[in-house]
């Protein structure tokens, strides 16, 4: 039967990662959880920044998983557990199992389930049509104990463990004169209730005699069956039936396919298969886990019905800035507090969007409304990313709401809002020794405003040297970003919080001119264009930069 598990929610935020994003994955994962017992698994769309990993190590909570992609995996789908069995066992029962559990391939595995081959029902019928060798049940190596089974037989004389290795298999239909001349030594022999049949059989060195229709069988026989070691058994088939049943006893290992096995692995993508089994006249396919173990098997019609990964959005509903392979995932929920963006989903969703500096703010809001008590790591946790997407409550994107939340989350953890941002903030400011890529892509952002696409880079500090001697690299770095990322033009923020100034560099065509037109800001004496403006008063990317760039694109 196909396996229904209980299916794992990835709560994950968006790319390039901020502590926002980090933190709320996490606390909103915890939270779910409480809430239903379900499986929720907090995830992080790239790299932990400094700051963040300042915060995770400060409260002691590991960095969730990185995720590169949500794509539709093996292992999200139904996959049928297929028991795999003994590479010995008989056709028949392998024909039995197929038909118990409604199934056409059937695996051979080993003790410790590694897989071995493949019997299929295609298989069997072959076997039973295209046999013309009275000599192929030996050459199979048929064990005793199947041709017991098949024939609902008893062992009289013999071990049912050993092999029946050499000779062919005929019927003693001639009478005992006639039959020294076509038995030959190791033959199986189908005989009846005749005394002098079975004796001929016995002195011709048969290596078996199978006696039907439940005949007895004398002590004299017995006796000189022991001595010649030839093997006795009884079944209450006549000798037109166990004629016809025998060869169904022959081991599966003789007829299944053991080369060139076409298997996939519970981690491989289902894009990656579609075609592979497209090409394949196979019914079912065999899967193995992460170690080389089997594990199920699927078909064609597994992959028509298949469900994406649950997935739940926190800090973002932009298709740019989400994990790839969203658009297979199975999206559950979204908290953000941005802007209404381009993800969509395939099903009615639970969507919370509220206008807050934080969607911290937000998951907070939540713990309190359904009653949960929020622990010590976790409000740590959300008060840092408040901390962090407000600059300790100076961004023009905090609300009275936001800085509320802080304050009483920042009490349930022990800590000093202030000092806690500081030592942030400075961890935050730590780029000694980073490159440009590293600098750069620490907290940066894609969007879209009609047919221009532009990305937006920031960097935070208290320290005005710091972000002065960013100002050259950053610049030589971005033409580089801009092409790699395939945008028509890029800006970067280097923030100073204690100032709350910005100064933006811009690359690419019409940049410069796109920020002065969209904050109307002049260039320098005497009309002089520079890639660096010095935006006043201007700190938050999300609430003040973006807004006023897609205004001045659309215009």
């Amino acid at each position: 039967m196909a396996v229904e598990k209980a299916k794992k929610t990835i709560v994950i935020g968006h790319k390039n990662p901020d502590t926002d994003s980090i933190c709320s994955a996490i606390c909103y994962a915890n939270l779910k959880h409480l809430q239903t017992g379900g499986q929720y698994i907090p995830g992080r769309a790239g790299h932990v920044n400094s700051e963040t990993k300042f915060v995770l190590d400060y409260f002691k909570v590991a960095a969730p998983r990185e995720i590169d992609t949500v794509k539709t995996q093996v292992k999200d789908i139904e996959i049928r557990e297929t028991k795999g069995v003994n590479r010995n066992i008989s056709l028949k029962k392998a024909w039995n199992l197929m038909q118990d559990n409604n199934v056409v391939t059937i695996p051979a595995v080993t003790e410790d389930n590694v897989l071995e081959g493949l019997i299929t029902v295609g298989d069997i019928t072959r076997s039973y049509m295209n046999v013309y060798d009275s000599s192929i049940l030996s050459k199979a190596c048929t064990q005793y104990s199947n041709i017991i089974e098949t024939l609902e037989g008893a062992m009289l004389i013999g071990d049912e463990n050993a092999y029946f290795r050499e000779g062919k298999v005929l019927i003693a239909a001639a009478n005992p004169d006639m039959m020294e001349y076509y038995i030959e030594k190791n033959d199986l022999v189908i005989l009846g209730n005749r005394y002098e049949s079975q004796l001929c059989a016995i002195e011709m060195e048969a290596g078996c005699i199978i006696v039907c229709e439940g005949a007895g069988v004398s002590m004299t026989i017995k006796k000189l069956a022991q001595e010649r070691g030839c093997t006795v058994i009884t079944t209450p088939y006549d000798t037109y039936t166990a004629a016809r049943l025998i060869n169904q006893s022959m081991p599966i290992s003789y007829f299944m396919k053991t080369e060139n096995l076409i298997t996939f692995d519970t981690e491989d993508y289902i894009d990656d298969i579609k075609e592979v089994m497209a090409n394949k006249r196979h019914r079912d396919f065999p899967i193995l886990d992460k170690n080389g173990k089997y594990k199920g098997m699927i078909s064609r019609r597994n992959l028509l019905g298949a469900r994406g990964k649950n997935v739940i959005l926190v800090d973002h509903n932009e298709r740019s800035q989400a994990v790839d392979g969203m658009e297979n995932a199975n999206i559950l929920e979204i908290i953000d507090h941005h802007r209404l963006g381009t993800v969509e989903t395939m099903a009615p969703v639970f969507f919370r969007n509220q206008p807050l500096g934080c969607t911290a703010t937000i998951i907070y809001q939540m713990y309190n409304e359904s009653g949960i008590p929020i622990d010590q790591k976790i409000a740590g946790l959300l008060c840092s990313a408040i901390i962090s997407d407000t600059l300790l409550f100076r961004s023009p994107t905090c609300t009275p709401v936001d800085q509320a939340a802080a304050l009483a989350l920042a009490e349930i953890a022990g800590v000093n809002a202030e000092e806690l941002a500081n030592k942030m903030f400075a961890a935050g400011s730590k780029l000694k020794g980073k490159s440009d890529a590293e600098i750069f892509y620490q907290d940066f952002k894609k969007f879209s405003a009609g047919k221009i696409s532009f990305g937006v880079g920031q960097i935070t500090s208290l320290n005005a040297d710091e972000l002065e001697g960013l100002k050259d690299r950053m610049l030589s770095y971005m033409e580089k970003a801009r092409e790699e990322e395939k945008v028509d033009v890029m800006f970067f923020m280097l923030t100073n919080i204690l100032a709350e100034a910005t100064d933006l560099l811009c690359v690419g065509q019409g940049a410069e001119q796109m920020v002065r037109d969209a904050f109307h800001v002049g260039g320098d004496e005497g009309g002089e264009k520079t890639p660096i403006i010095r935006l006043a008063g201007l700190v938050s990317r999300k609430k003040q930069l973006v807004p006023g760039l897609m205004v001045a694109i659309e215009q």
